[in-house]
């Protein structure tokens, strides 16, 4: 879109808090607008000499930016191992990278990319490089509806998302989450006084429909209709759902309508790996066209909320923990201009701006990369987290029986998705009555996530010989789902509890009844090729024993 057609976004000022209004610029940071005038003087403020910085120089071996190959190894037969030598490095190449410096003494040219710079107070918009890169990429990757967006740094989504409860809500002010949801958005909103209004899911994350009915049907009662929505879209956490173009228009519309602001955590967003494809069936991926690589590979994701913010209603919350590293802490705000002067306010007086080091590595190393080198980056990313995906659901296919079918309604989350639900297989030689027996008792299902790095496995305690009748009030450290994951965690292998996801677990009861339906997300993302397969091993035995099949 040509930027002259682009809207400007409207006034939101309604929805910012008491204390975001009551912020003022902070008195010593206000005078960092005169620090650019180079013959200035300073005698104001605390700022050590960078004379006293023990840091010279800092130096790292960065691996190039195509260090990951694109396309996945043509497989041997039907064999999972063939390729292993690429996603874990047993082929014994040496890595290939380059040496990037950033030295303390400021040079021509450096745009501020110094030590001298780096490692002294800064404003909360951080390093005027790196803020330079993450504007350019949002406009380009993320291509919003609106003309007037602008970016600013924070040290990681969580952090960015305190911020913006901080910046919207006051207390006794309710935000809304899918059902499931990233546990951590919680714990960050409780402190405010603020609760949680939770929305049904389906194989998109957030539905529409009841999006509109819970607005529509706000007991004033209970305080102000919710006007903050949290959500994460890509790779919905932990349920792995993405959620397509037309599904974000139809949120955005009845956000619209209400006039409620759509906060975008997408920390996902680059491991947008497809469908699964079983073993037996995998095809070769097509390769881009030649020169046009970049745009088809922008084109190939689900765009963000941004794409169709024509009000400059999104706050889009980016971090490089899953593109770079997560101890970087670093990422960015994406917003209109009334939003980002605001959370700079915050800024100011909480983090200040993120640490020095991290940005001016971080900085350096897309300097060296350029736009299209990070592009290359994450396309290979993503194929190394595609592979994973893959793996863990094929080691899965070698210990249970996985049968096929469509997701219902009553499933929520998997609604219209293929699902994947596991029996045991009959160990030995087993009479026809073992097999049906086998056969009748289902014991978990899970949906192949088309983004991130989880699997999110639904438990079927109903076929558990212990099961308890009623729902009953919520009680976590007594439900089936918590004895089987205690038995995993004794077996040596760590999941994460399903409760800990559920949006509404505060209210003393649970999405579901805890001992009918349980639930555990499995990450796929860090184990090695040995302890993914043993883990998932471990999995299989203590599930057969639990079940007692």
């Amino acid at each position: 879109m040509d930027v002259e057609k682009k809207s400007t976004s409207i006034d939101l000022s309604h929805h910012l808090s008491d204390v975001a209004k009551a912020r003022q610029v902070s008195p010593l940071k206000g005078l960092q607008k005169y620090f650019k005038r180079d013959d200035m003087i300073v005698l104001a403020g605390g700022l050590p000499s960078p004379d006293y910085f023990p840091f010279h120089r800092i130096s790292a071996d960065a691996l190039e930016h195509d260090s990951f190959p694109l396309t996945e190894p043509a497989a041997s037969g039907s064999s999972a191992f063939s390729w292993l030598w690429r996603l874990f490095g047993a082929s014994g190449k040496a890595e290939r990278t380059s040496r990037i410096h950033v030295p303390k003494a400021p040079s021509e040219g450096d745009c501020g990319l110094n030590l001298s710079i780096a490692l002294q107070y800064g404003p909360a918009t951080g390093l005027a490089p790196l803020q330079t890169f993450i504007q350019h990429f949002s406009e380009t990757v993320y291509q919003p509806a609106t003309r007037d967006v602008k970016t600013m740094v924070h040290t990681g989504n969580t952090d960015g998302w305190s911020r913006v409860v901080g910046t919207l809500c006051n207390r006794g002010d309710t935000v809304i989450t899918e059902e499931w949801t990233y546990p951590s958005a919680i714990a960050s909103a409780q402190p405010y006084g603020v609760s949680v209004l939770p929305v049904s899911m389906d194989g998109e994350g957030m539905r529409p429909d009841d999006l509109r009915r819970v607005l529509a049907e706000w007991d004033e009662s209970k305080g102000r209709r919710p006007h903050v929505m949290y959500t994460v879209p890509v790779g919905q956490n932990p349920s792995g759902a993405t959620m397509g173009l037309r599904r974000k228009k139809e949120i955005y519309d009845v956000c619209v309508e209400f006039d409620v602001v759509i906060v975008e955590d997408d920390p996902y967003f680059f491991l947008q790996v497809g469908e699964y494809v079983p073993k037996s069936e995998r095809t070769p991926e097509p390769a881009l066209p030649a020169g046009d690589e970049v745009k088809q590979f922008i084109s190939s994701l689900a765009p963000s909320f941004l794409k169709i913010d024509y009000q400059g209603r999104v706050i889009r919350l980016d971090s490089f923990s899953k593109t770079i590293a997560p101890g970087v802490r670093l990422g960015w705000f994406t917003c209109n201009p009334l939003f980002v002067e605001r959370l700079e306010r915050h800024g100011e007086t909480t983090t200040q701006s993120p640490c020095g080091l991290g940005q001016s590595l971080v900085a350096k190393l897309l300097e060296s990369w350029t736009y299209e080198g990070y592009i290359r980056w994450l396309r290979g990313l993503r194929m190394q987290y595609k592979l994973r995906r893959d793996l863990f659901v094929d080691l899965l296919s070698d210990e249970f029986d996985l049968r096929e079918s469509v997701g219902t309604r009553a499933q929520g989350p998997w609604e219209r998705c293929t699902v994947y639900t596991a029996y045991a297989k009959p160990r030995g030689r087993a009479l026809p009555w073992m097999s049906e027996k086998h056969a009748a008792k289902p014991l978990f299902s899970f949906v192949p996530p088309s983004s991130g790095m989880f699997v999110w496995v639904a438990l079927h305690f109903d076929s558990h010989p212990a099961r308890r009748g009623g729902r009953g009030t919520f009680d976590e450290t007594d439900t089936l789902e918590m004895q089987m994951f205690t038995k995993l965690a004794e077996a040596g292998v760590l999941t994460a509890p399903g409760w800990f996801f559920a949006a509404d677990k505060e209210d003393g009861q649970m999405p579901a009844d805890p001992n009918v339906e349980g639930h555990m997300r499995m990450s796929f993302s860090n184990a090695e090729f040995e302890e993914m397969k043993r883990g998932v091993a471990i999995f299989a035995e203590t599930l057969r024993k639990f079940f007692e099949v």
